[in-house]
């Protein structure tokens, strides 16, 4: 097996969530998704398909009426009426969920030795994605200040070079919430043309954005891109359709890496199911009957969950413009695996560490509010509290003793 397969590291917030098992009464809030059923009308879509027999490969690209159904949304919301071009069919690329157009689109630009840069913390796919090609990973770490995180640009903007082969960044950030301003954007990009450096953008979380925008969702380099830029932009299906467990994602790509896209496609996993593209058709056909629903339901979650995490002693954390996360530290604690650990045995209560996103993000803990029930948010923050008064914050920094690591542990990040 290559070294580098070898020395990648388990997900940290598997091995938390593998640490209550057989334990009862855990509120589990680790892993990125929404507790709600996929809307049925979605799932009929899929039944129909099969029960047509739709059974069979379609075009490595995904079906021609579920890409022109994505170049129209991404037309209706990044194209002209932002100042963008109209985005072609020819540049929509249909992939086995997110996860598979973050990986292809690492296999198509990086060649080991290459450098990369990503922004940190984040979900650790991106980066490991880029380790596992061999490259010379190089990391900028947002800052944070009052549970706020942001970037320094100046600092970003040195770091990419010339050598740099590719920037990974994704915002709305898992699992910080941060999200980049549409200037921001726009110096990013003009660097990245002068560079020649690919970016590679995850805006998987753009209609999770709780701001006021004209398009109603985060500001996106397709904003301001032509077909002619270094940019693929990543996408899913799985968390503004609630529908995680279909795996089905789509990238947006310069219309010249057409061909070498679908090739990689077919070399990873041939194609997305048919039955699930179907599904995938009828989520943009009826998304006005979803999407604004799960945005006002998590930003109604966002809120409640932060301001009563705000009344706890020792908690730092900060409403979140994007995502489905809230990010929060708790004072005098700086090992994440273990406290996280620890609320699983003591308190009941599921979160992931934030050492699973970048050593940076360590003594912090994320709490995916995405639940159909208020209620349940609730009763995990009494936990939480409960927790708090029957442990004072430490005065010592050191960290705790770190658990073996369990050889069962499954690769998987979430």
């Amino acid at each position: 097996m290559r070294s580098i397969i070898q020395n990648l590291e388990e997900s940290k917030i598997r091995e938390v969530a593998n640490s209550s098992m057989g334990l009862p009464d855990v509120l589990a809030f680790w892993f990125g998704e929404s507790d709600e059923v996929t809307p049925d009308f979605i799932r009929q879509a899929a039944i129909e398909s099969l029960n047509k027999g739709e059974t069979f490969y379609s075009h490595n690209l995904g079906l021609p009426e579920l890409r022109t159904a994505i170049a129209d949304l991404m037309t209706e919301k990044h194209g002209p009426s932002m100042g963008a071009p109209v985005i072609e069919f020819s540049r929509i690329a249909v992939t086995s969920g997110g996860v598979s157009a973050l990986m292809v689109a690492v296999q198509a630009l990086v060649n080991a030795g290459d450098e990369v840069v990503a922004v940190t913390p984040v979900w650790p796919n991106l980066t490991a994605q880029a380790q596992i090609m061999g490259a010379e990973l190089q990391t900028v770490a947002l800052q944070v200040k009052n549970g706020v995180w942001s970037l320094d640009l100046d600092l970003l903007l040195n770091r990419i070079t010339s050598k740099t082969r590719l920037l990974i960044v994704n915002a709305p950030n898992n699992p910080t919430g941060w999200t980049l301003s549409r200037a921001e954007q726009a110096l990013i990009l003009a660097h990245c043309r002068k560079t020649g450096t690919w970016i590679l953008a995850d805006e998987v979380y753009e209609n999770l954005y709780y701001e006021v925008t004209q398009n109603n969702c985060a500001p996106s380099f397709l904003d301001l891109a032509c077909d002619q830029d270094k940019l693929i932009v990543v996408h899913s299906f799985s968390k503004s359709y609630l529908m995680t467990g279909w795996r089905l994602g789509w990238m947006v790509i310069p219309s010249c890496l057409n061909s070498a896209m679908g090739k990689l496609i077919e070399f990873n996993t041939s194609c997305a199911s048919v039955f699930t593209q179907r599904a995938g058709i009828a989520a943009i056909q009826g998304r006005e009957s979803v999407t604004p629903q799960v945005v006002q339901h998590l930003q109604q979650c966002r809120d409640v969950l932060v301001s009563a995490l705000q009344t706890l002693p020792g908690v730092e954390v900060a409403l979140p413009k994007g995502g489905m996360y809230a990010f929060f530290q708790l004072d005098g604690y700086t090992d994440s695996l273990d406290l996280a650990k620890r609320l699983v045995k003591e308190a009941g209560l599921g979160l992931a560490p934030g050492c699973a996103f970048a050593p940076e993000a360590d003594g912090w803990l994320r709490w995916c509010f995405a639940s159909k029930d208020l209620a349940r948010l609730e009763q995990g923050v009494a936990r939480l509290k409960r927790w708090i008064e029957k442990n004072p914050h430490p005065t010592a920094t050191a960290h705790a003793p770190k658990d073996k690591p369990d050889e069962s542990l499954q690769l998987g990040l979430f």
